[in-house]
């Protein structure tokens, strides 16, 4: 029987008898891609602790590779047709890349304008080294005793 591209995509199991060459590699990157991507998040989660922005967008970066390449592996795992594989994997990477150059760069910008004018305002309030010097405050508030 001979079959067309189009039969590929809706009538074959991604089995590893019906692609036997994209199926290891697909299956290696899907596996590499889902651990790598939860190591990823706990990495730099920890580095930006102090930076709500940057870890929502690390978070939707997680999400969004747990659920395409998990969605990838269960395919794998019971033989789905390669046209769902392959939505999978156009759907996710599409998202991926969506939410690291699309969505998060203007709240990334914002915050930086926000990081930047914070520090202009410390760098302003304590340029002068009198500034940092507290004066020394007398006994019993305002008054003064006389001598």
């Amino acid at each position: 029987m001979h079959l067309g591209p189009l039969d590929y995509l809706g009538r074959l199991e991604f089995t590893q008898d019906n692609f036997p060459d994209i199926w290891l590699p697909i299956t290696v990157a899907a596996v590499a891609f889902f651990i790598g991507t939860i190591v990823l998040y706990n990495v730099r989660v920890r580095q930006l602790h102090r930076h709500e922005v940057l870890r929502s967008m690390q978070e939707w970066l997680l999400w969004t590779g747990m659920i395409t390449f998990g969605l990838v592996l269960v395919g794998i795992v019971f033989n789905w047709y390669f046209l769902f594989i392959l939505i999978f994997l156009i759907a996710g990477i599409g998202t991926l890349i969506w939410v690291r150059f699309n969505r998060f760069p203007p709240y990334i910008q914002a915050y930086n304008e926000q990081l930047r004018r914070a520090r202009s305002f410390s760098q302003t309030r304590y340029k002068a080294a009198e500034a940092t010097v507290r004066t020394k405050r007398t006994r019993g508030g305002q008054r003064r005793r006389r001598a």
